[in-house]
């Protein structure tokens, strides 16, 4: 026979209902649903769908009512994007009705998923007989109008529950899993009950009995205390325990004997790089010299540069000292003495150039002869420099 009424199916059904012995009861359902009705056939058109609702199709529905207990609280209706807000709630004291409208009208053949939650009060739905703890709650899908193809009921027990057993008033596939969750040890113990084609029949009240001391209950507080306090404690220790290194300590001297040198040669870079910095001053009183023809300008910078070198010198006296004297020192001294060496080696070619060509422009030689006769100078000059260069990168990675 031909229908073209809608056929709500939840191809599959995840029910998790959580005790919490600190007074309540969460239900999660994750539904999977489908129209199972008539198929549409062509295009779908939101804005004509809207605007002409007496031509709405016969094999869809906007909305579901789940009937949920009456005391339920703290209710939503979400799905992986995020809260749904078409939804209503009413009720009485005798039950409390929740309509949910899913994003998109459900035609024949389309699919959803959504998330269903709530929280019941504990003493409605957990006793004690004989010494252990039951829950008796409803197994099936809350809303009559929807059949339900694989249906998953998770009872997730308070971590340290044991004895567990389980009284269904129907057939069904149990299996035992673990669940762990905030500041559990050993995890959750969890009852997975397992139904096929579950219908409005099967939402019958089942129980699933354990034993739980009341003990337990303190651990999760007592571990919280604890970690607080040892945090403390430690805290205070951190505050007043010194843990400075002693100065009498052998590392402590050998760490400001340490410091000491390299504060030592970061003073000779800078006196070297002050060094080349008058070389280079030179360098320029000579080209100013070929440009103007003024020797005694030449010469005045001469004697500044000669008056500036020897100050230099003078400084860097006590440094090669400390550092030939320093065991910490032993192995960069070398290479420090060799840098000083090569650096008086490149003032006294300078010098010579320097005087070469000043002497060359007051007997009023050629260009190409002051050439010449500095050409063996200015290719030594070159290589000295380079070389103090090189070392004093070497230096500087120390």
């Amino acid at each position: 026979f031909v229908s073209n009424k809608p056929f709500a199916v939840a191809q599959e059904l995840v029910r998790e209902i959580e005790i919490s012995h600190w007074g309540n009861v969460q239900i999660t359902e994750h539904y999977n649903l489908v129209n199972a009705g008539a198929t549409s056939i062509g295009e779908f058109s939101r804005l004509e769908y809207q605007a002409r609702p007496h031509l709405r199709g016969a094999s869809s529905f906007r909305h579901l009512v789940a009937k949920l207990p009456p005391r339920a609280h703290s209710i939503y209706y979400r799905d992986e994007i995020g809260n749904i807000s078409t939804s209503n709630i009413w009720g009485d004291s005798s039950k409390t009705l929740l309509e949910i409208e899913p994003r998109y009208p459900m035609f024949g053949g389309w699919r959803t998923s959504f998330t269903i939650g709530y929280g019941l009060p504990l003493k409605d739905y957990l006793f004690r007989a004989e010494g252990k703890r039951f829950l008796n709650i409803s197994f099936g899908c809350p809303m009559d109008e929807v059949v339900v193809d694989n249906l998953v009921v998770k009872v997730i027990l308070p971590e340290g529950s044991k004895d567990i057993s389980v009284s269904v008033p129907f057939s069904v596939k149990e299996s035992r899993e673990t669940k762990f969750s905030h500041l559990d040890m050993i995890g959750r113990p969890v009852v997975a009950l397992e139904k096929t084609n579950a219908v409005p029949e099967h939402n019958q009240y089942f129980q699933v009995y354990y034993r739980f001391s009341n003990l337990s209950l303190l651990r999760e507080p007592m571990m919280l205390i604890s970690g607080f306090f040892f945090l403390f404690v430690a805290c205070i220790v951190y505050m007043h325990a010194d843990l400075t290194i002693s100065k009498s300590s052998p590392s402590y001297l050998a760490k400001l004997q340490w410091d000491e040198v390299q504060s030592a040669l970061q003073q000779i870079q800078s006196i070297m790089n002050h060094c080349l910095g008058i070389h280079d001053k030179l360098e320029a009183s000579l080209r100013d010299l070929s440009r103007t023809g003024d020797v005694q300008a030449c010469k005045a910078a001469r004697k500044s540069a000669d008056n500036m070198l020897k100050e230099l010198s003078k400084d860097l006296k006590p440094l090669l000292s400390f550092l030939q004297s320093s065991p910490l020192a032993a192995s960069l001294y070398s290479k420090v003495e060799e840098l000083v060496a090569k650096e008086k080696e490149l003032q006294e070619k300078l010098i010579v150039k320097h005087t070469t060509v000043t002497d060359s422009y007051e007997k009023k030689s050629g260009g190409r002869d002051i050439e010449n006769r500095i050409a063996p100078i200015q290719q030594k000059i070159t290589a000295l420099r380079q070389e103090v260069d090189d070392l004093l990168e070497v230096i500087d990675e120390i």
